[in-house]
């Protein structure tokens, strides 16, 4: 009995708790940062800053530099377009160059040179959805349109970069390796054509080309769609002219296909310097692109 009365008058227990603390208090942050909130609480010791487009810019950068398809896809662009202009430099001498001159022999390695810069615009991209890295990518960065701007900003930049300083070398080599009195002179649209323009058409084909991997998803199939814009409006006109009724259509088809337009902003022709074909690439690759931004947001990954 006296030990039942005892226990009835034995005071509560109380939760255990670090000595000093008060019941409604957390504890203290490691270094004396404040304390962390209480009653299981978390503040990350880590600093938070909201996201913004340089961040996802610098992502992209990364992803592009450090990729073996960037390496050797404009490795391959280089080899092309100076190695062609060398060759051509080489196996002709400056009597060949009394109209024409010779900072146009960039424009015959280009053309083919083209093909690498569609071919890396389309697997910025479509790699993504291949290896399922873009899942990973939207759920970093749940802003698909600041994404899609990220990757036409740093591509853009790329290849442009890339792409004109190419062309500036086989122009500087083909001024070099032909001067004379006999040999034509090019003015500064025809230099500014030959490097700085053509780098710009080029890098905007490679612009529409991740526009169509953005819309398909699919590398092959947008290599494959990219082949046709660029090849057969090259070829179609030498059908369509058989036909009278056809030859205005094909005249304009071949004016403004992508190798004529190079011919022209080197000014090889006499269609003009180029700028209503650059004029109009930069419209049907803003027109894809407004198209890519639309199908980003809307369909799921």
């Amino acid at each position: 009995m006296q030990n039942q009365h005892q226990h009835q008058h034995q005071p509560h227990a109380q939760p255990h708790q670090p000595y000093g603390a008060h019941p409604q208090q957390g504890h203290q942050q490691p270094g004396g940062h404040g304390p962390l909130p209480a009653q299981g609480g978390y503040a990350s010791p880590i600093p938070v800053r909201d996201a913004h487009l340089g961040h996802a810019v610098a992502a992209e950068w990364t992803k592009i530099r450090s990729v073996r398809s960037t390496v050797w896809t404009l490795a391959v662009l280089a080899f092309l377009v100076l190695g062609i202009g060398f060759l051509i430099n080489v196996f002709t001498d400056d009597g060949d160059y009394r109209t024409q001159a010779p900072i146009a022999n960039g424009l015959f390695g280009l053309i083919l040179g083209q093909i690498c810069v569609v071919t890396l615009g389309v697997l910025v991209i479509t790699s993504e959805y291949g290896t399922g890295l873009i899942r990973t990518t939207l759920t970093a960065a749940p802003r698909r349109s600041r994404v899609l701007t990220a990757k036409v900003l740093v591509f853009l930049a790329v290849s442009w970069t890339v792409t004109t300083a190419v062309c500036t070398l086989t122009a500087l080599m083909g001024a070099g390796m032909h001067s004379g009195p006999g040999v034509a002179s090019a003015d500064g649209g025809q230099w500014a054509g030959a490097t700085v323009l053509a780098g710009l058409y080029v890098s905007l084909l490679g612009l529409l080309a991740l526009a169509v991997g953005t819309l398909l998803r699919h590398s092959a199939g947008a290599i494959t769609a990219m082949l046709g814009v660029v090849l057969l409006p090259a070829i179609l006109p030498a059908f369509l002219l058989f036909s009278e009724s056809m030859r205005p259509a094909a005249e304009k088809i071949l004016e403004y296909n992508a190798i004529n337009s190079l011919a022209s902003l080197h000014r090889v022709n006499d269609s003009g310097d180029g700028l209503s074909q650059l004029l109009l690439l930069a419209v049907v690759t803003a027109v894809a692109l407004a198209g890519a931004y639309a199908a980003l947001e809307k369909r799921d990954v």
